[in-house]
């Protein structure tokens, strides 16, 4: 062997023995050992809204070859569902999957968060979050709570829920005891309806069972067949006007999340954003099937009234005005998705709607 070849060799020995030296302190580095407790507001019975925080979880471990663990826990087992928001304010824990609308009672600008009745589709509130102000706004917000929100799910527009009776006028609904979260309470009250809200998912079934309540609504086909609800209303109604598209969130401390290194907040950031597809992807397979089911097992589907529909959305326009003049952080957001939401429909009639409406032609007449 000549002496070049040699040290030519030896150099790249050298050189890769130094390499390896200094590998295990630089990933050291750049992927801290950091573990995480994530509460959830759903139960893992409801898989698919479950399985939110789950996706964020693994792709968050196989993006950090495991550094970044984040434990789930499903509603109950730190907290209440509806405690979620609380939790992660406190530093109890330090991350949350929920919906930012079960805490509207504190302030109603969490609503928008989630979604508004007669609000945005979820391609809407996909499009006002990332690349209107949707996300900057609720983030001013969220950090007055001490925390920071992203999109982590969709369940897509729901449904109007389930009832004992039919509802064909709004003199059916006067009086009637309903499990409703969000705004869409304060919007039914004001026809007539007595809203309850803290009933948790795990709770829906023996609330509607025993009679606590007349109705309720919980997101639409896949969940509620899994809950069983079908067994004891036989009316089940559309569309949910209060949930056309509602965002579920990941919840982090604000202080934990500004202690992160930046690339795993990089890397938390898109584990959400694959969640929140992935929902909404789940959703829109497994309900058209759950919704066959439910049929076939004697339930009626029926619309919401023309009257009805309209009764309750200029009693939404009322309460938002009302929201405006008291709330001003609630009337900042609020105007800045109205914006949006003009054009944006404006649009979606020529297009999507357009669409949409010729493809379900062919599909009742049986040619798709």
């Amino acid at each position: 062997m000549d002496r070049r070849s040699f040290i030519r060799r030896a150099g790249a020995v050298g050189a890769g023995a130094a390499a390896s030296t200094l590998a295990s302190p630089a990933l050291a580095q750049e992927y801290p050992k950091i573990t995480w407790k994530m509460t959830s507001s759903f139960p893992k019975s409801l898989d698919t809204i479950y399985g939110g925080a789950e996706d964020i979880a693994a792709h968050v471990s196989d993006a950090t070859n495991g550094n970044f663990t984040i434990q789930v826990y499903e509603a109950g087992e730190i907290v209440p569902a509806a405690q979620a928001a609380d939790a992660v304010s406190a530093g109890t824990v330090d991350a949350a999957h929920t919906c930012s609308y079960y805490f509207a009672d504190k302030d109603p600008t969490y609503a928008i968060g989630t979604t508004l009745p007669f609000g945005l589709n979820a391609r809407l509130t996909n499009a006002w979050f990332y690349q209107g102000n949707g996300n900057k706004l609720m983030n001013e917000f969220y950090a007055t709570q001490g925390m920071l929100g992203l999109p982590a799910g969709n369940t897509g527009a729901q449904m109007g829920g389930w009832f004992r009776k039919e509802i064909n006028t709004l003199d059916d609904l006067k009086g009637l005891k309903m499990r409703i979260a969000g705004l869409a309470g304060k919007v039914m009250q004001k026809i007539g309806v007595a809203p309850l809200q803290d009933i948790a998912a795990n709770d829906v079934y023996g609330a509607l069972d025993k009679g606590t309540v007349d109705a309720v609504e919980w997101v639409g086909p896949y969940d509620d067949l899994k809950l069983g609800l079908q067994k004891i209303a036989k009316f089940y109604y559309y569309p949910g006007w209060w949930e056309g598209g509602a965002l579920v969130h990941a919840f982090f401390n604000l202080e934990k999340w500004s202690g992160l290194p930046k690339n795993y907040q990089a890397i938390l950031t898109g584990a959400c954003a694959f969640a929140n597809t992935n929902m909404l992807a789940k959703y829109d397979v497994k309900n058209p099937q759950a919704l066959k089911d439910i049929v076939q097992q004697g339930v009626t589907l029926r619309p919401f009234s023309q009257e009805i529909m309209e009764a309750c959305f200029q009693a939404a326009n009322g309460l938002y005005a009302d929201l405006s003049k008291s709330n001003d952080s609630f009337k900042r957001i609020y105007a800045d998705q109205v914006a949006y939401k003009k054009d944006a429909y404006l649009w979606m009639q020529l297009s999507e709607y357009t669409f949409d409406t010729f493809m379900m032609i062919q599909q009742r007449a049986g040619k798709l």
